[in-house]
């Protein structure tokens, strides 16, 4: 069967655009004008990936996003002309897997769409351990010395991508494409945000720290020395 994309746009014109080229590349499109009316479609038939305009009329995107999350782990790709990494790391934060700015590119779009397709389905659960930190893949849950870390969904991915590779050095270019699948640009400082993120809450009972820098080379999980 067809994957099915749920766009929620106020943008006539962007609705129709992406009906079309949706429809080309072979997927089933809804669409939806409002916050409302796409959180409804979501609530019937459950799409696999679903398009959301930030700026919408009444609810705003970021909203949507928060409730759509709460839905499941349906795939969510932020379509705004918001392009600050401020920005971005709200629309992230929020429960966004992808982010693209308008106006975009239907074929970068589209890769975008079978990356998220793709980083999605189902994996087996595994629980990771390291030193006294644990991570469950089936619950999202993260605990250290028993204590629970409340993640948000882009926090659980980087600390999921460093427990799959302990003691191993990643690069910013590594993270990018596991974390993110695309770059926020050479200046971005979105890595070291979101390490920052990472470090406060394992580190919130007093712990030893586990994720440290190397010094222009990237990021590695391993035992404080």
């Amino acid at each position: 069967m067809a994957p099915k994309i749920l766009v929620i746009e106020d943008d006539d014109a962007i609705l129709n655009f992406l009906k079309r080229g949706l429809g080309y590349e072979g997927y089933e499109v809804a669409l939806a004008e409002n916050g409302q009316k796409g959180l409804a479609l979501a609530g019937g038939d459950r799409p696999d990936l679903v398009i959301l305009d930030w700026m919408l009329p009444g609810m705003d995107g970021l909203e949507v996003c928060k409730r759509l999350r709460s839905m499941g782990k349906i795939p969510i790709l932020m379509l705004t002309a918001k392009d600050s990494v401020s920005d971005r790391v709200l629309g992230l934060d929020a429960g966004a897997d992808d982010y693209m700015v308008k106006p975009f590119n239907l074929d970068e779009l589209n890769a975008r769409i079978r990356a998220l397709l793709r980083r999605t389905q189902t994996p087996k659960q595994k629980s990771y351990n390291f030193m006294d930190l644990k991570l469950d893949t089936g619950t999202r849950r993260a605990e250290r010395k028993a204590r629970v870390i409340d993640l948000t969904a882009k926090e659980y991915e980087l600390l999921e991508l460093f427990m799959r590779n302990p003691r191993q050095v990643l690069t910013r270019e590594m993270i990018y494409d596991d974390v993110w699948g695309y770059d926020f640009g050479g200046e971005s400082n979105i890595i070291e945000v979101y390490i920052r993120y990472l470090r406060q809450k394992l580190e919130e009972g007093g712990e030893p720290r586990l994720l440290h820098t190397v010094r222009g080379m990237g990021y590695v999980l391993r035992e404080d020395e």
